[in-house]
């Protein structure tokens, strides 16, 4: 028994010395020698990530971010004065869902079989999800709901409501379990019989789940009672369910499925009224996706090409009056996934490789971009300009090259609360790890 434990000890020991390895080999802090922006690697461990792009990883206060950490598996804080990161939550199962909007909570799942790797958290679950509220200061872990089945997806702007969705039946949309470097597995044959590329698996695959048509329940959660009913029912996939950063009662969610198949993006109120569809496909292969909210929950933010592949827009609604701005951008600067900045200014994009639906020749980057209006000339309006979609070009400047990025992890751009910093995730230097770039260009001594 003596010699077991003491291997076991080695063993141990060994795993800690590699992980400190991979961990000390990763640069800390660079200037970009292509951008002349400061880049800093915000977590400590390999396998860190920061949360999805349109979900809230920032206290309200703006003085810490949360990210989720492995080996062992948890929740930790990283202030974002100093840059320390410190292990808030540890467990096996865990989950990091978001900060919450108001109070210093942040909000995790713990689903079993998540860290084993037997249950995949973006499949259809059909296990109880047990949601808890820690305290970021503290520590401290309150149980608050247990969802039954589904994916908790959103937290209201006053912080009484979690939302989320279920399916009636089991799906594996994931062909197996995920690789420690990415965050999905999609595989799928062409008609040849050969594999397809990653993103071509991914269409097909999530044609399939689409076509599938299972029935599904959108839900809400009481925060304070755990108190969970249904608000909406359909047999369109239903994903990217978000509150109103603003509006607690204002929902907008997507009908998933390959997007120049699907009318994506909609609205509603919580009670189901005043459902509507925010942008109507005018040409075949138009896509529109990835929608966001800005902070002020008045505009929505989507990728909208006009058609898939060929022309491409950050396109923007205003819930409120209507208000169309199609902001054009060039093949390269197309990224995964855009976000603006708190001030409701600037745009970050965290770019795309080759086999992307953008197909970039040079587009392994993360930007920064500022929209500029294309104004009339000689100041001469159309008669009904007002109710017309306004034009603007997006304008480019590199903040990090991501050319050893691995895009089957995608980096999640988005803001610090004091506009200074785009943070995202990356395997450049082989681990996933929680980075920041910094806005502004970095002084020459």
């Amino acid at each position: 028994m003596k010699s077991n434990h003491a291997f076991s000890s080695l063993l141990l020991t060994l795993a800690l010395f590699a992980t400190s390895s991979v961990a000390n080999t990763t640069p800390k802090e660079w200037i970009d020698e292509t951008t002349g922006h400061r880049v800093v690697r915000l977590s400590e461990e390999p396998g860190s990530r920061s949360l999805y792009f349109h979900q809230n990883g920032y206290s309200a206060e703006g003085d810490k971010m949360v990210i989720s950490v492995d080996n062992p598996r948890g929740i930790a804080t990283v202030d974002l004065t100093t840059f320390e990161v410190r292990r808030l939550y540890e467990h096996p199962d865990v989950g990091l869902l978001f900060m919450g909007p108001k109070s210093r909570n942040v909000y995790v799942t713990q689903i079993e079989g998540v860290g084993s790797g037997k249950v995949v958290a973006k499949n259809e679950l059909q296990q109880p999800t047990q949601v808890l509220a820690i305290d970021i200061d503290t520590g401290d872990a309150k149980h608050v709901a247990t969802v039954p089945r589904g994916k908790v997806h959103s937290i209201n702007a006053d912080e009484t409501l979690l939302i989320g969705a279920f399916a009636e039946r089991a799906y594996q949309l994931e062909s197996g379990p995920r690789h420690a470097r990415f965050e999905a597995r999609y595989e799928a044959l062409g008609e040849d019989g050969k594999p397809l590329t990653f993103a071509e698996a991914k269409e097909v695959r999530i044609n399939e789940r689409l076509e599938a048509r299972i029935p599904m329940q959108m839900f809400v959660v009481d925060i304070k009672t755990g108190e969970q009913r249904t608000i909406y029912k359909a047999t369109d996939w239903l994903n990217h369910i978000q509150f109103s950063p603003q509006d607690p009662n204002k929902i907008m969610y997507c009908h998933e499925g390959p997007w120049h198949k699907v009318d994506r993006i909609w609205t509603m109120n919580l009670d189901g009224s005043e459902r509507k569809k925010m942008h109507a496909r005018t040409m075949n292969m138009e896509i529109a996706g990835h929608e966001f909210f800005d902070a002020s929950g008045e505009r929505i933010f989507y990728d909208l090409q006009t058609p898939r592949g060929e022309v491409f827009w950050l396109a923007s609604v205003n819930i409120n009056t209507n208000e169309r701005v199609w902001r054009h951008l060039p093949r390269d600067w197309w990224s995964v996934h855009f976000n603006i900045a708190p001030n409701g200014i600037l745009f970050a994009g965290d770019g795309g490789d080759s086999e992307m639906v953008a197909r970039a020749n040079d587009g392994k980057w993360i930007y920064l971009f500022d929209s500029q209006p294309v104004k009339d000339v000689a100041g001469i309006s159309a008669p009904d300009a007002e109710h017309l979609i306004k034009p603007s070009v997006l304008k480019a400047t590199k903040l990090v090259n991501m050319e050893n990025h691995d895009y089957r992890l995608e980096p999640n751009v988005t803001f610090t609360p004091d506009n200074k910093w785009v943070v995202f995730r990356s395997n450049m230097h082989g681990p996933v790890h929680v980075y920041a770039v910094e806005v502004a260009p970095t002084k020459v001594q």
